[in-house]
């Protein structure tokens, strides 16, 4: 969206149609808007292909919404880590606002879809799909945080959940489900060992994402970290504990 603005105001310069005084006054938000709070990263989606993503966590709800209304200006807008009173204040504002309880991500659709700026052939891209699997349950709320950055990336998003190791039948049962992605992001908490019998399975990328669901020694996730960053099978990279939006970047680039 935004090189697009560049290339409009550039081609408005070069044909006189505004003066160069203009142009600057329009571009001096760019490369970043400075709010005080917040600096605005309005070029990420020249340089990375999608927008900058708000992370909610640690942020007052007032800083929440005048981010988010600074970037709905020009781009669909995803904001994660988001509570139910940040939703709220964002809804006042964009109408068409929506709010994913279990990812606890706020989305705002403008009709500008992030994957234009970086997949020239959709047709190929529609062909492409992420399947994301949860070992358990309680493994849903950082997959489906995975599931809606996905998604809004412009990808086609399929969930096999409560699929863990102690109940292997659940995941072979869907064999040809997995076989048919063509990048697998597997989240699981206590032992963390779904990602390897996964890998094990198919000729796909896996990304492993582990979680914080455990008891003791799991170590609010260091546990099923550690499991999968020494995973015998290759093939599998590891984000960080809980980050289901870094999985759902990451499967989107690839």
């Amino acid at each position: 969206m935004y090189k697009e603005q560049i290339k409009e105001i550039l081609q408005s310069v070069k044909e006189n149609k505004i003066k160069v005084e203009d142009a600057m006054e329009k571009l001096k938000n760019l490369p970043y808007e400075d709010i005080g709070f917040a600096k605005i990263d309005h070029h990420r989606a020249i340089r990375r292909g999608f927008p900058e993503v708000v992370f909610c966590q640690n942020k007052s709800v007032k800083q929440v919404v005048e981010i988010v209304k600074r970037m709905a200006a020009n781009n669909d807008v995803l904001a994660t880590r988001a509570t139910k009173e940040m939703f709220g204040a964002v809804k006042k504002e964009f109408k068409s606002a929506q709010y994913n309880e279990e990812a606890g991500t706020i989305t705002i659709k403008n009709n500008n879809n992030w994957n234009s700026q970086k997949i020239n052939n959709k047709k190929i891209k529609k062909l492409k799909k992420i399947l994301i699997i949860t070992a358990g349950t309680s493994d849903i709320r950082v997959a489906e945080e995975a599931a809606v950055t996905a998604e809004m990336l412009g990808n086609k998003v399929e969930r096999l959940y409560d699929a863990g190791v102690a109940g292997i039948h659940r995941l072979l049962s869907h064999k040809e489900k997995i076989e048919n992605a063509d990048v697998v992001i597997v989240v699981a908490g206590m032992d963390g060992a779904l990602p390897s019998v996964v890998s094990g399975l198919v000729d796909k990328p896996v990304i492993a994402v582990p979680t914080s669901v455990g008891y003791g020694a799991s170590f609010r996730g260091i546990g099923p970290l550690l499991t999968m960053l020494n995973a015998c099978s290759p093939g599998i990279a590891v984000v960080n504990i809980d980050n289901g939006f870094g999985a759902g970047y990451f499967a989107s680039l690839i």
